[in-house]
């Protein structure tokens, strides 16, 4: 496997996990507050992209391309 391909295979599931907890902060957010402002949800967009790969690597099941 080229190792580009093994990069996307391996953080292919971690892009998708993202997604969905993107999209579950932002539904959450909306049911909270009605009419969640841009620049929050940019936030929240934010929070989870630098949260996720930083609680992942906490908890040990990083990825090998984010060791690197």
């Amino acid at each position: 496997m080229t190792p580009l391909a093994e990069t996307v295979r391996q953080l292919a599931p971690h892009w998708g996990v993202m997604f969905v907890a993107m999209l579950a902060a932002l539904a959450i957010a909306e049911r909270v507050v009605d009419g969640v402002p841009l620049w929050a949800s940019l936030l929240l967009v934010l929070a989870v992209a630098v949260g996720y790969p930083t609680a992942i690597r906490a908890i040990g099941v990083a990825p090998d391309v984010w060791e690197q």
